[in-house]
């Protein structure tokens, strides 16, 4: 049994949400700037941590049901780590739900599928997935995507790009609505549409699925380390804040920072996933985690606007607005068939460096 710990739980996974925890204790001793440092460090071995830990516990299900619980684990540190700066900062924070979802909705669509795309036809020339699953997925995406970051820009109630209380809440309920209906094809209604056609033809090792005690273990590993997560990087937002502002660089450029922490281990998976030839995994992990992101934020963020009255400004500008419907259009377009070369990766890619430089240099 031990050996079977070790060989899905490693000392550096177990240690590292716990070592976490102790810096983050650390921090009322007020050592100074090198002791941020450390933190960020900590905080970032953290996220791995948990990414790993989630992928033991995914593969005691199998899949798709392995990719939607590290899904779900992401999106549970992002949701938490926005509703904890909202309720920190108050009226200062109206747009950070916004920016941090749209980030994480640019770099997913464009950055981590734009780069699998490209990591898989460079090495394996042509790659295919289940069709109906992604069509299903992007569907869905498209809808949510429009309603919660693009309407609040055209309802005449509020001028600007918010909603009103009602239109809040109606929105929080069809985009809950619409992940539900998702969800219920991944896993019951549709599962087939989500596995993938090749796992047996090339190179992928299948490991053995953990045992019940190491499953426990690291979902209690999990919990740690997503508490770890939460705790440090809102401890250590100001200071990204107050680099930010150093350096006289946008607002929403936090958004982005905190996106990509978040996103970080997601991306090493999909990346990994495509590698080993594996793409239908990739597309399931980024375009699930896409659909978490914005169908399980923009719920929990609106229903703690409307409970403790914080403002709070959903709907992009008209730069991110074409930037966000060339990106879905263009997604669309190179998932249309069932397979995928290089040359998708690279148009994904490109829109995702307009768009980081646009937003550092607007």
């Amino acid at each position: 049994m031990k050996k079977e710990i070790n060989s899905h739980l490693p000392l550096w996974s177990v240690a590292a949400p716990i070592l976490t925890c102790i810096l983050y204790a650390g921090m009322v001793l007020n050592f100074g700037g090198w002791y941020l440092i450390l933190l960020a460090v900590s905080l970032i071995v953290c996220i791995l941590a948990a990414v790993h830990l989630a992928e033991v516990i995914a593969l005691s299900v199998g899949e798709p049901l392995g990719t939607l619980v590290l899904a779900l684990a992401i999106t549970t540190i992002e949701v938490a780590l926005i509703v904890s700066l909202m309720l920190a900062g108050g009226k200062d924070t109206a747009v950070l739900a916004r920016d941090t979802i749209f980030a994480s909705e640019m770099i997913i669509i464009n950055g981590i599928v734009g780069g699998c795309l490209l990591i898989g036809g460079l090495k394996f020339k042509e790659q295919v997935y289940g069709l109906e699953g992604v069509s299903a997925a992007l569907t869905v995406l498209t809808a949510i995507s429009v309603l919660t970051l693009i309407l609040p820009n055209y309802t005449t109630s509020i001028i600007g790009p918010e909603f009103n209380q009602n239109q809040l809440f109606f929105v929080a309920v069809i985009s809950l609505l619409l992940y539900g209906s998702f969800l219920l094809m991944q896993t019951v209604k549709h599962r087939d549409y989500f596995l993938p056609e090749n796992a047996d033809d090339h190179e992928e090792i299948h490991e053995t699925p953990p045992s019940l005690k190491v499953s426990l273990i690291s979902s209690i590993l999990l919990l740690i380390s997503l508490v770890a997560v939460v705790l440090t990087a809102k401890a250590l937002s100001p200071s990204i804040e107050s680099g930010i502002d150093s350096v006289g660089a946008p607002k929403s450029v936090v958004g982005i920072i905190i996106a990509m922490v978040v996103l970080l281990p997601e991306g090493i998976s999909a990346l990994n996933a495509a590698r080993k030839n594996r793409l239908q995994s990739s597309l399931n992990l980024a375009l699930g985690s896409a659909l978490a992101s914005i169908g399980l934020t923009i719920p929990a963020v609106a229903f703690v606007s409307l409970y403790f009255d914080i403002p709070l400004s959903l709907g992009i500008d008209i730069k991110s607005t074409v930037l966000f419907v060339l990106s879905l259009f263009v997604l669309s377009l190179s998932l249309r068939t069932g397979k995928t070369t290089m040359i998708q990766g690279v148009v994904l890619l490109v829109i995702f460096s307009v768009y980081l430089f646009t937003t550092i240099i607007p």
